[in-house]
Parts: structure tokens; sequence; C-alpha cells
């Protein structure tokens, strides 16, 4: 049974002749005629009594249409979903996000993106670059927002914001006074990091100013989850890493951030999704982003 079969039929019925069907499907008659005859034959009753004039449904004919317009109704309905998913109106999207993102990126464009597009409902993840660009990978999530721009053929990338590194003390520390540290400072001085896989971007850039520089740094400890760090440093006399925003704002009690200059360590937040053409969704929040034109991205 096929479809166009049933679009026939149903055009023939509400017209009730087999001419004025076939105008209004832009078809030859015969064609449409042809349509309702292997239709019947596959139901295996006439459903319409060609003889009378104009043209009426049989008994069985007007039970088989009465189903058949609902069908293609939800045919219809499922057709306007796909579609709407298709340009981006409507479905679900996936978004990860690190904590820069969540402060500087994703407040004004959620907003934006829920009054242009209110079919849209999003799943919010907030992780570390690395874990983000692993679930993207893995089909968990639509986009994502890390820093740096990820290599490879497997993901595309825009970038959307540059953000500054700061240094994180306790407040007992002696930098905790100071309006800022120039980079080579970091030499002799405790500091704490992560694993290079939580976020590749940031480690790269500490450790290769750091080389450019000839600052060695002192890294007694890795730690992954941010809470246990912030723990550690409040404890100790520990130099940590953040992005600026993390800390603003009022900051974490107990820790103070200092500014890194003579160069100042910053990295580009970059919005990542699946190689190729992005989705209509993906498209639809790309649309939403609202990037300062006061900070160009390019170094």
């Amino acid at each position: 049974m096929e479809f166009q079969q049933l679009v026939s039929f149903v055009a023939v019925a509400e017209e009730h002749n087999f001419g004025r069907a076939a105008h209004r499907l832009h078809l030859a008659q015969s064609s449409v005629s042809l349509q309702v005859k292997r239709l019947e034959r596959e139901v295996g009753v006439e459903l319409l009594a060609r003889a009378q004039h104009p043209v009426r449904l049989t008994p069985a004919g007007q039970v088989f249409l009465a189903e058949i317009k609902e069908a293609l109704e939800l045919v219809e309905r499922a057709a306007d979903a796909a579609r709407s998913v298709a340009e981006g109106r409507s479905g679900t999207l996936r978004v990860g996000f690190n904590f820069a993102a969540g402060r500087l990126v994703l407040p004004s464009a959620l907003t934006r993106l829920h009054a242009e597009h209110p079919g849209i409902r999003v799943e919010l993840t907030q992780a570390r670059s690395g874990p983000q660009l692993r679930a993207l990978a893995a089909g968990e999530l639509d986009v994502a927002f890390v820093f740096g721009s990820p290599t490879g053929g497997e993901v595309s990338s825009a970038p959307v914001q540059r953000v500054d590194l700061v240094a994180v003390v306790n407040r007992r520390h002696r930098w905790a006074r100071r309006d800022h540290v120039g980079f080579r400072e970091l030499s002799g001085q405790q500091c704490i990091l992560f694993g290079r896989e939580q976020c590749p971007a940031m480690y790269d850039e500490i450790h290769n100013i750091a080389a450019g520089t000839g600052t060695q740094l002192d890294v007694v400890e890795k730690i992954d989850d941010s809470l246990a760090t912030a723990a550690a440093v409040r404890a100790r006399p520990l130099v940590g890493f953040a992005s600026a925003p993390r800390l603003s704002q009022g900051g974490v009690a107990g820790l103070a951030t200092v500014p890194i200059v003579d160069p100042v360590p910053n990295l580009v937040l970059h919005a990542v999704w699946r190689s190729g053409e992005p989705s209509g969704l993906v498209r639809s929040l790309l649309g939403c982003l609202q990037v300062p034109s006061r900070e160009p991205i390019a170094r």
C-alpha cells in the first residue's frame, strides 16, 4: 500500500470526481484512477461506486476513509516534527559547557534561544573541556563549549570569546594582596595543576608560556577535581590556576585571585560540534551567541 495511492483515494472521495481530484493533485486523471484501482486490489474491496455521478463512497470506502485520514494526519504531523527539528525550531539540544561559558556565554544565549525557539529543550552538562570533548565524540553531547580549538577532522568549531587565566592563592599567601604578579614570579612557587586530559588547552598554555619565559614551574600536586583543588589551595601555600570568570564577583571564601602579567595567559573559548554542517538545533544555538566585539579573538 503506497502513500500516493492513499492520497489519490482521499482526493477522489472528497472531490467526488476523478477529474477534479487529478487537478487538485496536479496529476493526470488516468494516473489517479490507476492509483485508486491498485489500492482497491490491495485492500480487497471496492471503495468507490464509480457508476454513480458524482462518485460516491461504498460503505467499506466510508470506513476506510475515516481511518486513513487519521493515518495521513499522523504522517503529516510526523513530517512537520521532522522538518521542525531539521530546521532547528524544536527538539532536544544537549549542551556541554565549562565554568567560563556558563558565566560569560550561555545565560544570554539561552535566553535568546528560548525566546526565538521555544520548541527547543536544552539539556545542560557542566564539565571541563576534556570530558566534554570525549562526550561529544561519543554522541552524548550535540555541542560543547571548551577552551581551545580541537584539532582533527572529527569536530568543527567556532571561536566565541577570549578568557584570561589568573593565579589562585589562599588569603594568607604573600600574593593575596598583590594587584598582579609577573609570570616569571611563578619560579620557586609550589603550584598545583590538573592532568592534561582534563583541559589540554589550559595545561598547554601554562606550560608553553613557562617554557618561553624560562620559568621553572614547581608542580607539587595534580588534582583533577576543581573543588578538591580549591580545598588544597585554601589549606596550603600553593598557587593554583583558574579562568578569571570562575572566581570573579566575590570569589570563593578563603581564596584570592591574582592577575598574571608579562605575559597574560589566556585561552579562547570555542563552540564545538561534530564535523560537517551543524544540525539545525546547533545552528539555532550558534545564531544566538553574542560575541563581544571589543575583544578580538585572533592573537
